[in-house]
């Protein structure tokens, strides 16, 4: 058995999918939120080992106070994956395919003010890897161990957390504590 919750509503759905495709979705646009989407990618030395002696890739960019990751906004209809591979290349100088980047867990970031960041993981060989950077967008790169980070940005701060990482992830509970 079939239940009709509500005449009106049922009305307003079907006038609005009377009309022409363009409009339908320009309607849509301008009453659901809108994102901005951008990816972020955390970098890791493959040479650290260790209990506390991994390493991750920061960047220091203007206005020079702090440290974040490498990140940057996606372009009109560009695959997350590309977009982080490009940005990386971008602020690094760390060409990689974009196939050899990995969705982190969570791949998706979801932050309140509309920003949505689509995170990969990758780990190189940080000895073996020549960092550059343009001195413009990006002043310095760096590595550093995840039990010495530097001061970072609000924003990389909270993002770290999700990954079990930085000065607000929750600290790892010692099993023989309990």
């Amino acid at each position: 058995m079939i239940t009709r919750r509500s005449p009106a509503r049922a009305l307003l759905y079907g006038v609005f999918y009377r009309l022409p495709h363009p409009v339908r979705r320009r309607l849509v646009r301008m009453a659901v939120p809108k994102y901005i989407v951008g990816a972020v990618t955390l970098v890791t030395d493959s040479e650290a080992t260790g209990h506390g002696a991994g390493r991750l890739l920061l960047l220091r960019q203007p206005p020079g106070r702090s440290w974040s990751l490498p990140a940057g906004l996606l372009r009109r209809r560009e695959e997350p994956i590309v977009g982080a591979a490009r940005e990386l290349a971008e602020e690094t100088g760390i060409e990689l395919p974009a196939q050899q980047l990995r969705p982190a867990s969570p791949n998706a970031v979801v932050h309140a003010k509309g920003w949505v960041d689509v995170v990969f993981e990758v780990a190189v060989p940080a000895s073996q890897t020549e960092l550059v950077v343009d001195g413009a967008e990006v002043y310095e790169a760096a590595w550093y161990r995840l039990d010495a980070l530097p001061r970072l940005s609000p924003a990389t701060a909270r993002l770290l957390a999700y990954y079990g990482m930085g000065p607000l992830a929750e600290p790892a509970v010692d099993p023989e504590s309990r």
